[in-house]
């Protein structure tokens, strides 16, 4: 299998490989695994990248062009070897892949790239190239991801609006808020991001500074279909926009400001099967643009939780759904934090491959791709796994020949035999 994996011979590789494990299935009772396959678990996240995808994002951005060694099939592996495997520098990527030397046939990568190329490239191959290839993989599956949790239809058109921020050296983009006193103020960058509900999964991501305010990201907003909705918090409250909003037949949900000067205008009838709403009420809010004053119609909604004890009230320009329609709407907006979180936990974005703004978007963009490759595996095999124990095994043995749909399957099996050896509790 070595002799024929060195000189090329794949497809007589694997045979050979499928023969030696029948054949010792058949001899011992002991080994009846069939988890073993032809590919490393790396290499079967890998086939996932669409080629024709791939081809399509070098046409468009010339991305080979001027590169004689580093292409960008060996960019992106070597960057998504790094990432799910933690590496915390170019070194560790080089000196990972470089044992890796027997597999890498596997995963099309002729040779290793050496870290000071890896650089160059981090450095001068614009990080649009692999925004692009995120942005057309994610509408290649964006229809075998959906999100089951979805229970009310309205939220098919649901996008959820919010920022993360990457804290970064001061010298390479500016610091957000105030300067501190001692000077120990560090820089970041920001990342935007427009979530779809259904898929769980950014649509849309620009890159900013930390200390540019998130209301800049409306002017990006353009390819919204019509009669979507927005969900968002606070800190994206502009009137002007959401009238722009509302001539673009988009609907938006988000919190009302404590100091917010309105008039209740009409005020609706309450559901008698949801004893939480308080209040479902037209307003009109007075705010002053060019020492003019503008007049804007909202619906208010004010619901009562029980879990945080307190009174939450929504703002939105949509008077056909319902009141406890326009509270899950909100509710669901905590689906981003949660995207965030993953990403984060099981990605961690705290060590740089580079230190220029370029080579971080680039990090970004290729742990975006690697949790989108991931999803789509837990989502297609129907995973009762944890989404981070998936992450582990594939961090800890991404060079194994293990079947990764076999271990899911594996997990399932043993999910059903701890439930059907639980105690029930009607004995008790």
């Amino acid at each position: 299998v070595r002799w024929c994996e060195r000189t090329g011979s794949q497809l007589m590789a694997t045979f050979l490989l499928d023969q030696f494990c029948s054949y010792h299935t058949i001899k011992y009772d002991m080994n009846k695994s069939t988890d073993f396959t032809g590919q490393p678990i790396f290499s079967q996240l890998l086939s996932l990248l669409n080629q024709s995808i791939i081809k399509q994002s070098i046409r468009e951005h010339k991305a080979n062009r001027c590169y004689k060694k580093l292409f960008l099939w060996d960019h992106l592996v070597s960057m998504l070897y790094g990432i799910y495997t933690n590496c915390t520098s170019l070194r560790e990527i080089q000196y990972g892949l470089e044992v890796c030397q027997g597999k890498l046939k596997h995963i099309n990568l002729s040779r290793v790239p050496p870290r000071s190329t890896l650089s160059d490239g981090n450095k001068r191959r614009p990080a649009k190239v692999f925004g692009t290839i995120y942005q057309k993989l994610y509408n290649f599956y964006k229809h075998s991801i959906p999100d089951s949790r979805l229970k009310i239809t309205v939220l098919q058109r649901l996008y959820i609006l919010d920022s993360t921020t990457i804290s970064l050296f001061k010298a390479i983009l500016k610091p957000a808020g105030r300067k501190r006193k001692d000077g120990k103020s560090k820089g970041g960058m920001k990342v935007h991001t427009l979530l779809n509900a259904n898929t769980n999964m950014p649509s849309f991501i620009k890159y900013t500074a930390a200390a540019l305010h998130d209301q800049q990201f409306y002017k990006y907003i353009k390819e919204l279909p019509d009669y979507s909705i927005i969900a968002f918090d606070k800190a994206y409250i502009n009137y002007m926009q959401f009238d722009a909003f509302t001539k673009r037949n988009i609907f938006y949900v988000t919190r009302q400001k404590e100091n917010a000067n309105y008039i209740s205008i009409e005020e609706f009838e309450l559901p008698k099967d949801a004893q939480h709403i308080l209040k479902d009420e037209r307003i009109e809010v007075i705010y002053i643009v060019n020492k003019e004053e503008i007049k804007q119609q909202m619906r208010r909604v004010a619901v009562y939780s029980t879990q945080y004890q307190k009174a939450f009230v929504y703002t939105t320009n949509n008077f056909e759904l319902t009141a406890v329609e326009v509270a899950a709407i909100y509710y669901n907006r905590w689906q981003i934090e949660v995207f965030f979180k993953k990403l984060k936990q099981n990605f961690p974005l705290t060590y740089f491959f580079g230190d220029n703004a370029n080579a971080i978007e680039i990090q970004i963009w290729c742990a975006l791709i690697a949790l989108l490759l991931l999803e789509v595996t837990h989502k297609e095999h129907k995973s009762k796994m944890a989404f981070s124990i998936l992450a582990t095994i594939v961090r800890l043995h991404i060079m194994n020949y293990v079947d990764l749909s076999a271990i899911i399957e594996t997990y399932k099996l043993k999910r059903k035999r701890i439930k059907s050896t639980a105690p029930s509790q009607s004995n008790y």
